[in-house]
């Protein structure tokens, strides 16, 4: 058994989309990023190249490459999926906060869970999702941005 952990942060801005687990949130403002922005997709990602020993996303989809502008985060969580497989591994299940002021995501949560239940192959039972906000408090409590924090537990060989 492996346990990862992965963070991501982005701020709002006007003019995107609010892409968060692939699913699009109707909202005035989406995340800035290089990619979609997608912080779930990321934290979730990087969660699972950390129960690897992998470098974090940033090493396989940097923002110096204009390849990777406005790039769909399915494609990062993805490769960390490949990755995964490789090396003969699957998810047992993932626990995911978005920490957000502001829409309230409860609504869009089973959405959510039915694509991530199909991009990692897993039941949606097996997958944890949770809004918190962060109570009016610094960047995040004053609407400007959203993060998420995502843990995975990997069993297979070792």
């Amino acid at each position: 058994m492996r346990t990862g952990i992965g963070f991501d942060i982005h701020r709002f801005a006007e003019g995107r989309k609010f892409i968060l687990g692939g699913v699009e949130i109707p909202c005035l403002k989406g995340l800035l990023g290089h990619s979609d922005g997608d912080v779930l997709l990321h934290s979730l990602a990087d969660s699972v190249l950390g129960a690897l020993g992998k470098p974090d996303i940033g090493y396989y989809f940097p923002d110096t490459d204009p390849g990777n502008e406005g790039l769909d985060s399915s494609r990062i969580i993805e490769k960390a999926l490949s990755l995964m497989r490789s090396e003969n591994h699957r998810i047992e299940n993932v626990d995911v906060i978005v920490i957000c002021q502001e829409p309230r995501l409860l609504p869009f949560f089973e959405s959510i869970r039915e694509r991530l239940s199909a991009l990692l192959g897993i039941d949606g039972s097996r997958i944890g999702l949770k809004a918190k906000t962060f109570e009016r408090l610094g960047e995040i409590g004053g609407g400007a941005a959203c993060a998420c924090l995502a843990t995975v537990l990997l069993a297979g060989r070792d």
